[in-house]
């Protein structure tokens, strides 16, 4: 086999790295509980604990680590993955809902509702993987029946022309916090503002416990919160438009699709793809999504790993309801930018390991430790280390949600048919699929026993498919945008090959004007370059740029986490 040339998308790969993550930047004094705040740019490095650690990370952190431990077919992290667990086994409240740990470096103690989106995946992920344990069942249908007693159920809408009845549930929350001591307690929010989009991210998790338990309390609770934020919120207007969170709103999106094929509520499906387009619209076609829409200028706005999980998720989910076109947004988002935003070196990173670890703080070995993390902010070009969240707590724990959702529909198995929908080196117990994007366009699937086989085409291929088994040319059947072979016997080699070049593309993105280098479906160069981490450094004939200590500067970034009330100047 010839030298690459350009590197491959390697989803292996990422999921170890990140699971490098997932097990180092934790506290093993506190059960390895997650350091959510990571400093890279500051001098010395540092890593720092925040109310968040134990109020929502160790729910995401747990769907992480099992995502990609079942990705890597793996041991390593089971012990990780069970600190998390007994985290979350702990800290529960009055209503079901799930509080936190008096730790030294938290203040008022309180229940989000946006952090029992985080929550409720979690344990749905341990009801699936242990229906045995009686805990988190337990834990999840607290929660989901203290959830449903907290809303304000809206029953008859009083106009001036007069009163009508509400003919399906319409919930809503009274706030976005509930105090440990003294539950809700209006003169008090978390300042986050859009109450209701963000209250709503558990929306995909109750319809998910539905499927999977037959709760039909989740699914009444799920049902009015969809009607509030599709009503009487006037939170999205007429084309699904928004002004916020575009974290929130996206993983929205992906439960009122889910919500709509559970239910068969069409109009559901139609909202979550109005959610969804309307996001891609503001986003790259190669995956760059900023984290709010219209709140800042373009310019201002930086890529949160977080909005293109909940845009990979949600294509999932309108690929699941029959919209096939958005295969393609999910191939592109997930090979170049998902993985883009992950950090792969630490050449800028001052580490002082003779420092002790403080209350809540650490500096050991932050170089090694921040290897395999996500961005919360990347730049079109580059990961600019200056930002407070050039790494993030909560992209780390979910990326790696999205990565498991390629990894699993990338090459499927159904009914008697291999089927490859993604480009991807994969094996599985029924066959061996090998590709070589971005270096030349060409596909591989030898399958273990007869199966049919059927391969996704996308326009990115061009028209000059070539089709053979066994090194013979062949004209297989097309349906749709997949093509067939029956009867492919045990060894046989079904491959697919086509002419892949360079093609550089203008593309404007967050108000500006980049030259995008693609190969097939890969980006391999986008200029003008950034600072610092350039991105997209994947033409292995250009050695690549790393930044020194020297080219960061630390700017004062406030060690706090955002969820904190009192902040001081340091």
């Amino acid at each position: 086999m010839s030298t690459p040339t350009y590197e491959k998308f390697e989803p292996l790969r990422n999921a170890q790295l990140v699971l490098g993550y997932l097990t180092s930047m934790v506290d093993e004094k506190a059960d390895n509980l997650p350091y959510w705040l990571v400093l890279p740019h500051k001098k010395p490095a540092e890593a720092a604990h925040c109310r968040v650690d134990d109020a929502e990370l160790v729910g995401s952190w747990y769907e992480a680590i099992d995502a990609v431990r079942k990705m890597l077919k793996t041991e390593e992290g089971a012990e990780v993955q069970l600190s998390f667990y007994r985290h979350l086994m702990k800290s529960w409240g009055e209503h079901g809902l799930r509080f936190h740990e008096p730790y030294s470096w938290t203040h008022t103690n309180h229940s989000s509702f946006h952090e029992m989106g985080y929550i409720l995946p979690a344990l749905n992920r341990m009801v699936e993987n242990n229906p045995l344990d009686p805990e988190p069942e337990m834990r999840a249908s607290g929660l989901v029946r203290g959830l449903r007693s907290l809303v304000i159920e809206r029953k008859v809408r009083t106009f001036w022309s007069g009163d009508y009845e509400e003919k399906e549930p319409v919930y809503e929350f009274p706030n976005d916090v509930y105090l440990k001591d003294g539950g809700f307690d209006l003169s008090r929010h978390t300042g986050r503002g859009e109450q209701g989009i963000r209250n709503a991210i558990v929306l995909h998790s109750l319809v998910r416990r539905y499927e999977i338990t037959g709760d039909g309390v989740a699914l009444d609770l799920a049902v009015g919160i969809a009607n509030h934020l599709l009503g009487p919120s006037r939170y999205f207007n007429y084309k699904m438009e928004f002004f916020g969170h575009i974290h929130s709103a996206g993983w929205v999106a992906s439960g009122l699709v889910r919500l709509g094929r559970i239910t068969g509520a069409g109009r559901y499906i139609t909202a979550g793809k109005g959610i969804y387009d309307y996001i891609r619209s503001l986003s790259s076609s190669f995956g760059w999504v900023p984290e709010y829409a219209q709140w800042h200028p373009q310019q201002e706005e930086h890529c949160e790993t977080c909005c293109i999980k909940d845009m990979i998720e949600c294509a999932n989910e309108l690929i699941l309801a029959g919209y096939e076109e958005y295969w393609n947004d999910m191939t592109l988002f997930a090979r170049n930018q998902l993985v883009e935003n992950q950090l792969k070196v630490a050449s800028y990173v001052v580490t002082d390991n003779t420092l002790p670890d403080g209350q809540g703080v650490t500096y050991r070995e932050i170089d090694k430790r921040m290897i395999g993390g996500f961005t919360g902010g990347s730049l079109v070009n580059s990961i600019s280390l200056s930002k407070f969240r050039s790494i993030a707590g909560c992209c780390v724990g979910m990326a790696p949600v999205a990565l498991e959702i390629i990894w699993n529909r990338a090459v499927e198995y159904r009914g008697g048919m291999v089927l490859v929908n993604i480009p991807v080196d994969k094996e599985t117990e029924e066959a061996t699929v090998s590709m070589n994007y971005p270096d030349t366009g060409y596909i591989s699937i030898k399958p273990k026993q007869t199966y049919d086989v059927a391969v996704r085409v996308y326009d990115w291929m061009g028209q000059n498919l070539e089709w053979r088994i066994n090194g013979i040319a062949c004209a297989p059947s097309r349906e749709g945008n997949l093509v067939v072979f029956r009867n492919v016997k045990a060894g046989d080699i079904v491959e697919l090959e086509h002419p892949v070049e360079t093609a550089v593309v203008k593309e404007t993105v967050r108000g500006e004007q980049y030259s995008v280098s693609w190969r097939g479906c890969d980006v391999v160069d986008i200029v003008p370059r950034g600072e610092h981490l350039r991105l997209y450094q994947r033409d292995l004939q250009i050695p690549k740029y790393y930044p020194s200590a020297d080219d960061v500067h630390f700017t004062g970034a406030a060690n706090y986490g955002p969820t904190q009330q009192a902040q001081e100047k340091k």
